[in-house]
């Protein structure tokens, strides 16, 4: 299992930041993860862990007295695991439509990238995609694992009106935007389904770590899914991985 050399940083008074390799890496991602649920279970006095690509942010439900105790408790735990953790992920299955009223930004990234359109469909919907983290808005999940072909810069001049839904490309990854936000993503398709409702006890149905794959639906398809969302009757197919 890979070890890190971890930082750790008094934040405030409650809470404590560790830091992995600042770098967006799959394996640091893992890792993060991975640190984060065994934390979770039992670790005295913690209220909540909050992940990025490369760091936790431990919140504490009192003061921190001796902060260096406490790092090297967590120094201990970190270095005390046996092996490599295994946990249920789950890999969400999606539906975007990517006919031309959708793709706002299909065209310049096929002639940017020198792909035509039908393979940028093809490339961006065959990956099996990490949910890196949930953050910028409530819902929206950074994904891992773009083919490298599709990468492409975030746009000069952000739209001040990224419809809801929008699957996007910026960098080196892809997302979902959860609503109508401004944004500087490159958008090649949309997705009819929620991926924030604050009436749910879990208003975001994916975790970091969490596995998100895309497919294929025509504009009708959509259409018909869209309503089925709005009358809350659309189960989104998803399956428990353990690796």
């Amino acid at each position: 299992m890979n070890r890190y050399n971890l930082k750790y940083f008094q934040y405030n008074n409650n809470s404590l930041l560790i830091s992995w390799p600042e770098r967006i890496d799959q394996d640091i991602n893992n890792d993060v993860n991975e640190f984060k649920i065994r934390l979770e279970t039992g670790f005295k006095y913690l209220l909540e862990v909050r992940s990025s690509y490369c760091s936790l942010l431990l919140i504490f439900n009192k003061r921190i007295d001796n902060i260096n105790r406490l790092i090297e408790k967590l120094k201990n735990l970190y270095l005390s695991r046996k092996s490599h953790s295994k946990y249920d992920r789950i890999l969400w299955n999606i539906p975007v439509c990517y006919e031309n009223k959708f793709a706002l930004d299909i065209d310049i990234i096929s002639k940017q990238n020198k792909i035509s359109k039908e393979n940028i469909i093809i490339m961006h919907s065959k990956v099996i995609y990490s949910v890196y983290l949930i953050g910028f808005l409530p819902g929206f999940m950074y994904l891992g694992g773009l083919d490298d072909a599709l990468h492409i810069p975030r746009k000069k001049e952000p739209r001040l009106r990224v419809p809801k839904g929008s699957v996007a490309i910026g960098g080196e990854q892809t997302g979902i935007y959860p609503q109508q936000s401004p944004g500087g993503w490159n958008i090649l398709g949309n997705t009819p389904i929620n991926l924030f409702d604050k009436s749910k006890d879990v208003p975001c149905f994916a975790k970091p770590g969490d596995r998100v794959k895309f497919f294929q639906v025509s504009e009708d398809e959509y259409k018909l899914i869209e309503k089925e969302v709005e009358l809350d009757l659309y189960e989104l197919n998803k399956e428990v991985l353990n690796d």
